[in-house]
Formats: structure tokens, sequence, C-alpha cells
């Protein structure tokens, strides 16, 4: 096997060895030691995920490829997070962490990787053209995932309104999220642009190709299900000894272990000028967040043996319409499918500010700006709103040329 590929499987597997011995030999390493342990073993996982899943587009359709890709990328997100869903079944304690890990994960994609992508490809933009370029265009197909997004933005303000993730509105957002996957996968093939592992990966013959890919899913995951809860375990306990709030750790600097993978791919993607797949991978990351995630938590909390409905707590119902309302700006910047400079900034900056102003009042305060900055784009974009939300409905070119080829065949059939 090319030496491109087994220098860095070999360096992930590495990273993995100590968090497994220390697993299964039983040993309780300090919570210190094995956050650091079993976190290390968690993002090297990941790495090993988002190689799997950008070779695995060779053999799919590119939008069913990045709606798994950005579902992949995230998986330690969702173990941990579904773990603690699950955990509040019998603790309600950990309700908390279910909400802090996901909310913290949402808005740090969106704060953090959308401003980034677009600000690193408007800077390479501009060193290879000489001019300034002020923003990052999408193509029209980007409308879908985008439609998919405002609906299920939308939707998201039923869970602050009710203060409860209901197991009627989780079904719905899983159903939603798998006509999503329907519809992408819909969209035509095109030959992906590979870069690094993945590469090497995608020029092996098609039965090998396929072969490493499952393996490596299956290698990866078993990783992150068995480093997935002593990872939290040991999160929660090194924020009570360093007197960190747990909320603020769990939120924060788990999804920073679990995403980092993903920003990583986006980012290369933007360096290499191609920002409208970067900025398309973290669109899709959004929409799984707000339906998948979103929706599997009241699935994971009656499972550990809650009831039919995750109740929020005051804290977590701010955190959540915090996190709605800067869901709905990056919405509202993209309607006209370009997300102008001034717009990464103000995402950027906003994001920056709710770590100086971690206040109750100053939470109500930024979801206010939020909503104010977001009605001001939603009316400059108002004749873009309708074809978005209308977009995940609409017969696409390519669904329509399988429909004319179906019909054909069967007209073919009856002439016989």
């Amino acid at each position: 096997m090319h030496a491109k590929l087994l220098r860095p499987l070999a360096l992930c597997g590495t990273l993995t060895l100590p968090a497994l011995i220390t697993r299964f030999s039983g040993v309780s390493p300090d919570p210190v030691v094995g956050l650091l342990l079993f976190g290390m073993a968690v993002v090297a996982a990941s790495f090993v995920l988002a190689w799997a899943a950008e070779a695995a587009q060779v053999d799919i359709s590119g939008g069913l490829a990045i709606a798994i890709l950005a579902v992949i990328a995230v998986l330690p997100e969702y173990a941990i997070d579904l773990y603690f869903a699950y955990t509040a079944g019998s603790d309600p304690e950990y309700v908390a962490y279910a909400a802090a890990n996901m909310t913290g994960s949402n808005r740090l994609l969106l704060g953090l990787g959308w401003s980034l992508v677009v600000l690193v490809s408007l800077a390479i933009a501009r060193r290879r053209t000489g001019r300034t370029v002020r923003e990052l265009t999408l193509e029209s197909e980007y409308r879908v995932e985008l439609g998919f997004l405002a609906i299920a933005s939308l939707v998201a303000f039923v869970i602050p309104l009710t203060g409860q993730i209901s197991l009627l509105l989780g079904f719905a957002l899983l159903g939603f999220f798998g006509f999503y996957l329907w519809k992408v996968s819909r969209s035509e093939v095109e030959e992906p642009d590979l870069v690094g592992p993945a590469a090497v990966i995608g020029e092996l013959p098609r039965r090998t190709r396929r072969i490493l890919v499952v393996g490596l899913f299956l290698f990866a995951a078993a990783v992150i299900l068995a480093c997935a809860e002593p990872f939290a375990h040991n999160l929660i306990a090194t924020g009570t000894r360093l007197g960190i709030d747990e909320f603020l750790l769990v939120q924060w600097l788990a999804p920073l272990a679990s995403e980092a993978p993903e920003f990583i791919v986006a980012i290369l993607f933007a360096v290499r000028g191609n920002g409208a797949a970067a900025i398309g991978t973290l669109i899709s990351s959004k929409v799984n967040q707000w339906t998948m995630l979103v929706g599997s938590l009241p699935v994971a909390y009656l499972l550990g043996g809650g009831g039919t409905a995750l109740q929020l707590d005051g804290r977590q119902v701010e955190e959540f319409l915090l996190t709605a309302t800067q869901t709905l700006l990056g919405v509202a910047a993209l309607l006209a499918l370009r997300f102008p400079r001034w717009a990464a900034w103000t995402l950027l900056g906003l994001f920056a500010v709710q770590f100086a102003l971690p206040g109750q009042e100053a939470r109500y305060v930024l979801c206010g700006v939020y909503a104010a900055i977001a009605l001001a784009a939603f009316i400059r974009n108002r004749r873009h709103i309708l074809p978005t939300l209308t977009a995940p409905f609409r017969t696409t070119p390519q669904e329509t040329g399988d429909q004319m080829s179906e019909e054909a065949t069967e007209r073919a059939g009856g002439a016989r």
C-alpha cells in the first residue's frame, strides 16, 4: 500500500492505542490524563472517518457524499451527545450536558467554521486574482441544502418556546433528515477533488477501495464508541477539579475535539480555492445537527429510561434560543447564495462576544442582535425567501431526467 496512506493511518492508529488499552484494561487514570487520552483517540478516529468519507465520494453522488461526509465528520459529537441524552434518562443532571454539547457545537460550526472558511476563501481569491473579492459565491445547487436549513432553523424555535424536545418533534426531524438524504441523493454524480490520504484511497482499484473504506468506517466507529463514554466522564471530572463550569466545558471543549476534522477538511477546501465546496459541507453539517442530532436526543433519552420529552431548564432554553437565532442569521445572509465579507466578520464577532458577556441578560440581548440583523438581511434578500423555502420540494433537473428515462422505458416495454 502507498506510503502516503500507510503513514497517516499508522499515526492515527497509534494515537488510539493508549485510550483503547486504558479502556479495556479497567484502569482509571487521572481525569486530566483520561481526558487527553480519550480526546486524542476521538480526534484520531475522526480523521480516519473523514478520509474514508471523502474517498467514498468516488462511488456515490456528490450531494449524498457531502451529506454523508457531514454526518460522519461530526459522528464523535453524536456519540458524546447521545451518551449524555441516554444517561439523562436515569440521571436528570445530564440533560444540561446534552443541551450544552449540542448548542455549543452548533454555534461553533456557524460562528467560527462558516466565518473562517469564507475569510480564508476570500483571502485566497485575492491572492490569486490580485484584486479584492468581497463575497463568496455559491452555485445554484446549494439552494436545496439552504432550503432544508432554513426550514429546520424555523422549526428549531419550537424548542425554546415549549421548553422541551418532544419525541414527536424528534421523529419529525428524523423523518425530515431522511427526506434530505433522499433529495440530495438525486443530484448528479461528479468526480470528487480529493487530497491527501483520501486521494490515495480514491485511486485504489474499486474492490480494494470499497473494502478499505468500509474497514476504516468500522475501525473509527469502534474507537469512538469505546472512547465516547470515558471521554465524557473525564471531561466533567476535569471541570469539577479545575473549578470550571461543567456546562461550559462540555459546551465548548468537547465540540472543539469532535469537530476538528470537519473544520480541517473545510479549511483545506478553502485553501485550495474551493470555498463553495467548503461552505457547502458546513451547511450540510448544520442541516444534520438541527435534524438528525436534535431528533435523536429524545429517542436516546427515552431509551435511557426517561420520558417522552427531554425537559429543558431556563439556562438550556436560553442556549437553544441563542443557537436558533444565530442559525437564522446565517440563513438570511446566504439567501442570495452569496456570502459577503461583512456577514463573515459579523458572525465571527458575535460568536466572540458571547464569551465576554456570559450572563442571562447578555444572552437575550445577543439573541435580539442576531434577530435584528437577520431581519434586515431577510428584507434585503426578500425575493430569495420563497425560492429557498420551496427548493427542497421542487423537482430537480436530475430527477426530471430520471423520470423521463423511466417513462421512456415503460413506453418501450408497452410497445413490445
